[in-house]
């Protein structure tokens, strides 16, 4: 159903800083219309919130679990959280 909203906060953590996770994130986020952010979290993982259609949310986090060409992903944490209507994708 069109319009429906979904909000995932996503952990992913493995050699996934310094190999263009964050700039691909971006880009497929965009692609998808999903809306968040995505960052480096001092303990070397990546943290990411997404927020658009499931369909399209699923579709970003399939990207997750594999990451850009350099990335070695070794688990990936997907929480369930309230959509807060965000707008934009950044990378902070």
């Amino acid at each position: 159903m069109h319009g429906q909203r979904v909000r995932r906060r996503i952990v992913v953590d493995g050699r996934v800083q310094g190999v263009f996770f964050r700039d691909s994130t971006r880009e497929r986020a965009t692609a998808h219309n999903v809306a968040g952010w995505v960052r480096n979290r001092p303990d070397g993982a990546v943290e990411a919130v997404l927020e658009g259609e499931p369909d399209a949310v699923e579709r970003v986090i399939r990207f997750f679990r594999t990451g850009p060409r350099r990335a070695e992903v070794r688990t990936v944490e997907i929480s369930e959280e309230e959509p807060e209507g965000l707008t934009g994708f950044d990378v902070v």
